[in-house]
């Protein structure tokens, strides 16, 4: 299986940014147009666009609507979106608006029910974002760790008809301390969803030994990339390559 790419917009106040393990007062800015940015991405080679809106995410509602409409504007290519997206309302408009997929964390975790309802409604356009502190679901913009395991609620949501499951580990997130590959691999394997690794990819070898680890656990769909793409760490070109 050819790994996907999916070069990161995370949004704060409008403006492209990275966070180190999702702490807000940790925000490096790395653009302030970020229909620049995706479509940067785009002329790159990468096939699909990752977005996050972070205030959204605190605050449970979309806050940077206008900064997501400029990157639907700016690209051809796929954009997937998460980030104080709640309810099937909110899934529709933005599906509506352009959005290939949406991406549900936090409801996820809380609401299971609108989770199933919403693949159902929007069949393969619906991703689960699990992320992670210590193995246990973290919520509302990672501001919340839960009592609820990551494998208990892939494993809750697997049959529901979603379209991947971002596995994101908070403590390697922006830190450029490479991927969790065990952990991600091992969530992988008990699935049948494909799975997306996300969380600390610090250059090539990582893509690498991502690839690597698919050929055997083959539901590895692939990445998410970040800060070493933003600063340099990571070539597009050689990454792209070794997908």
């Amino acid at each position: 299986m050819k790994l996907t790419l999916y070069p990161a917009i995370d949004l704060k106040d409008g403006a492209c940014v990275r966070l180190k393990r999702g702490e807000m007062d940790q925000a490096t800015i790395y653009a302030d147009d970020p229909g620049a940015q995706a479509a940067a991405w785009e002329a790159m080679g990468f096939a699909w666009v990752h977005v996050v809106d972070l205030n959204g995410a605190f605050a449970g509602k979309p806050v940077n609507a206008e900064a997501v409409r400029a990157i639907l504007k700016a690209v051809k290519i796929p954009v997937q979106l998460g980030g104080g997206i709640r309810d099937l309302a909110g899934i529709e408009a933005w599906l509506n608006a352009g959005v290939t997929r949406v991406i549900l964390g936090s409801a996820a975790a809380k609401n299971p029910a609108m989770v199933r309802d919403a693949c159902a409604k929007f069949p393969d356009r619906i991703v689960v974002g699990i992320d992670a502190r210590s193995g246990m679901v973290a919520t509302e913009g990672w501001a919340e760790t839960s009592t609820l395991a990551a494998t208990e609620l892939a494993a809750r949501l697997e049959d529901a008809g979603i379209s991947a499951i971002i596995y994101t580990d908070i403590a390697r997130d922006g830190m450029l301390s490479g991927l969790n590959l065990a952990e991600t691999t091992a969530l992988a394997a008990r699935l049948t969803v494909p799975v997306i690794a996300s969380g600390g990819v610090a250059d090539v070898a990582d893509i690498i030994a991502l690839k690597s680890a698919s050929l055997t656990t083959q539901n590895l769909s692939g990445a998410i990339i970040g800060r070493a793409l933003y600063d340099g760490r990571l070539n597009a070109a050689q990454a792209l390559a070794a997908c």
